[in-house]
């Protein structure tokens, strides 16, 4: 009896090298950023990585050469997630709550919460992850730049507006809240800070021009 070729070709095995699954290389990260949480950096075993995303050691050496070329490739990922382009506001102070409240969904996550203390920690010992880190920090700039800019535009900031000062003043305070103290804000809160900024930005900028 002939065999039917379409059943051959189903079961044949694909060879070659392997290529890497883009639901694989979630897991990884998932299971990359659950070890640094547990263990810190620089205790960090990709032996115990690959167990916890039921893969092999070999799924990650196709993928990453070093464990830091790991870490640039997750952070990297995590910075464009955090970075997604937000809907415009009509004024200043809406447009600085809704990136309140999307900074606040990133860092009241378990994991968020206690590897980005230890990533500035290992950023302040080793020049690769202090560019790592840079990269993370500038997609989130990035971000509020724009959100500047569309003040700029509705005449609601002047173009001479501190942009450095302005950029961190937009989430640095609730970095601080929420990383440094460990206290998560409501939205009401988040609202009057929001206007605070926006008062504080206002108020920096006439001082500017006068001096």
């Amino acid at each position: 009896m002939e065999r039917n070729r379409s059943d051959e070709k189903t079961r044949r095995k694909p060879s070659g090298a392997a290529v890497p699954r883009a639901d694989l290389t979630e897991a990884l990260y998932r299971a990359f950023f659950e070890e640094w949480a547990e263990r810190g950096f620089s205790a960090l075993s990709l032996e115990r990585v690959a167990a916890r995303a039921g893969a092999g050691k070999a799924a990650i050496y196709r993928r990453f050469p070093s464990r830091l070329a790991f870490a640039d490739a997750a952070i990297s990922t995590l910075g464009l997630q955090i970075a997604l382009p937000q809907a415009e506001h009509k004024t200043l102070a809406e447009d600085i709550l809704a990136l309140l409240l999307r900074a606040r969904a990133v860092l009241r996550h378990p994991l968020a919460r206690r590897i980005l203390p230890d990533l500035h920690a290992e950023a302040a010992r080793s020049a690769e992850m202090r560019a790592i880190n840079d990269r993370l920090a500038l997609a989130r700039r990035e971000q509020a730049e724009a959100l500047l800019n569309r003040a700029v535009c509705r005449g609601q900031l002047p173009e001479q507006v501190d942009r450095d000062l302005a950029l961190d003043l937009m989430v640095a305070p609730l970095y601080w809240r929420m990383v440094v103290r460990g206290v998560t804000p409501s939205r009401a809160e988040l609202a009057m800070q929001s206007r605070a900024i926006e008062a504080g930005l206002k108020a920096s900028t006439r001082d500017r021009a006068r001096q």
